[in-house]
């Protein structure tokens, strides 16, 4: 059962947010925000960490999977969709894009030396968990000491930009499917960190139902959130999905 959870089910969440990505993008190519492009090139990344994830399930360890997933699986996914979210909610300000430019520019670089570090670190599969992908493969030092600085700032960005634009909506009592469906965004972007801590517990295949569930409340809000697009109202910013 254990085997086919670790396979399937990353399949899935790989499945899921391919959708969601072609969505946030097709809807990026006619208005050319930002913040589109890079929640869509974010659920891109969310996708390739579950396809590796997959791949790893139904044909075992491959260094090249193992790299690609914890790429763009553990380390960047999370950065790159907050950084979508600081786009959304600063694009009024002059001063506040200058900001989010910055925080770019940071990012980029970053996501390069990471990419740098992952592709030249040194594996071991003998140190992961039975039948799961895990950091613990990493032997080399200076790499897995980057993911919670961005995961830690994705998350914040993300959840935190759901949770204000959900609260924006709610005091205005304006587009009530808007902030539900920001709930359910923060709540989705929380699912993967909560499994990973539980796998790094000993928990078996609790960061794949995490990132599963993840990728189904996001996919959820988003749903929620373009429902009524063509109403239109003063609210200060749009839901961060």
């Amino acid at each position: 059962m254990e085997q086919l959870l670790s396979s399937y089910l990353p399949l899935a969440s790989a499945a899921i947010t391919s959708v969601f990505a072609y969505l946030v993008l097709k809807r990026w190519r006619y208005r050319r925000p930002p913040y589109l492009l890079l929640w869509g090139i974010g659920f891109v990344m969310y996708a390739v960490g579950g396809l590796m994830e997959a791949l790893f399930g139904f044909f075992g360890w491959s260094p090249l999977v193992f790299r690609l997933w914890y790429l763009f699986g553990a380390i960047l996914v999370a950065a790159w969709l907050g950084q979508g979210t600081v786009y959304l909610l600063v694009r009024r300000s002059i001063g506040s894009i200058k900001v989010s430019h910055l925080l770019m520019a940071l990012l980029a670089v970053g996501s390069l030396y990471a990419a740098f570090k992952v592709f030249t670190a040194e594996l071991d599969p003998t140190l992961m968990l039975e039948g799961e992908l895990s950091g613990g493969a990493i032997t080399s030092p200076g790499v897995r000491v980057l993911t919670p600085f961005f995961n830690i700032y994705g998350v914040l960005m993300l959840v935190g930009g759901a949770l204000y634009s959900a609260l924006v909506y709610w005091r205005k009592r304006i587009f009530a499917n808007r902030m539900i469906g920001n709930i359910f965004i923060a709540t989705g972007a929380m699912a993967p960190a909560f499994g990973g801590a539980l796998q790094r517990s000993g928990v078996p295949v609790a960061l794949y139902v995490g990132e599963f569930v993840g990728a189904v409340l996001m996919f959820i809000g988003f749903l929620y959130t373009v429902r009524s697009d063509s109403s239109r109202s003063p609210a200060p910013q749009e839901a961060a999905a």
